[in-house]
């Protein structure tokens, strides 16, 4: 699943391409991509028709977009933009596979675009999604802690990119948490953006092994691993993410290049880039976590 580094590429990729145009039509052809959104495909369209999109948003894994009012631009009209639609957004859920392409209208149709938005130059949004867990939802804007955000993003803490993230706060909250720490960076309502890839990454540099207890861990190293996760994901965001296959893509189709430059993520059996010691992979919370036996001691079982 795109992690905060790749969401944040398909949105800088919709500030240079989207933002400013105009949605003349949108047309779902598939139910799925939009069953967030509880009234149906005809609502949604009619709703985001004739709208501008005015900024992409991000705050850790959830991506969407804000509008003005644009009937009335289109018509020729001074009139101010609608509270409705200033009070509106489109989140967009990647899901496992889903991607946000702009492509000339010319250009084929991906087999699996399931949402098209005709823009006013000519070009289309596309949300294209193989495995169907992403879509479109509408929904309103709230303040939350001096910031704007969606009403069901409303639960979802800020990420270590973030400029109002406050590391101690994040410190403090980790602390009083008596589960493993790899859980406690999963968990989105105490800090966003951190998936399975860069938790694991975070882990290692950090040198602690993902079952260890958080409440169990000092001040100091709990810094050092928020850090280590700023770190890895700004690394990562310069090359455009991680792409292990063709879905994670910026919106103009191409991937990133961090899967490169992963040190413990998808590397069983090979060697540490620290110690030389083989790293493993061990199953947590359904998923596959790497580790170095070497460097990330497993904490002792009481």
């Amino acid at each position: 699943m795109p992690e905060l580094p790749e969401v944040e590429v398909v949105r800088r990729g919709l500030a240079e391409h989207a933002v400013g145009r105009v949605l003349e039509d949108v047309t779902v052809t598939h139910p799925r991509a939009v069953r967030r959104h509880v009234a149906g495909p005809a609502d949604l369209s009619a709703q985001l028709t004739g709208l501008r999109i005015d900024a992409a948003h991000r705050r850790g894994k959830y991506l969407w977009l804000t509008f003005d009012e644009a009937r009335s631009h289109r018509a020729g009209s001074d009139a101010p933009a609608s509270a409705a639609a200033m009070d509106l957004a489109l989140v967009v859920h990647l899901g496992m596979s889903g991607q946000m392409l702009v492509q000339p209208a010319t250009a084929p149709v991906e087999k699996h675009a399931h949402i098209r938005a005709t823009l006013d130059d000519g070009a289309e949004l596309r949300f294209v999604d193989q495995r169907t867990f992403g879509g479109w939802s509408l929904a309103g804007l709230v303040e939350v802690d001096g910031s704007v955000v969606p009403d069901t993003v409303a639960h979802i803490a800020r990420d270590p990119l973030d400029p109002r993230f406050d590391r101690e706060a994040v410190v403090a909250a980790i602390r009083a948490k008596n589960t493993e720490i790899k859980r406690v960076l999963l968990d989105q309502t105490v800090v966003s953006g951190i998936g399975n890839i860069y938790a694991d990454e975070a882990l290692w540099r950090a040198g602690l092994h993902g079952t260890r207890i958080a409440a169990s861990l000092t001040r100091p190293a709990l810094r050092t691993l928020l850090d280590a996760v700023t770190a890895v994901m700004t690394e990562a965001l310069a090359v455009g993410g991680t792409s292990f296959d063709a879905l994670y893509v910026n919106v103009n189709g191409e991937s990133g290049y961090f899967s490169r430059s992963l040190a413990a993520y998808g590397r069983e059996n090979e060697p540490c880039d620290r110690c030389g010691a083989l790293l493993i992979r061990e199953q947590f919370m359904n998923r596959s976590s790497f580790s170095c036996p070497t460097c990330q001691r497993k904490p002792r079982r009481r």
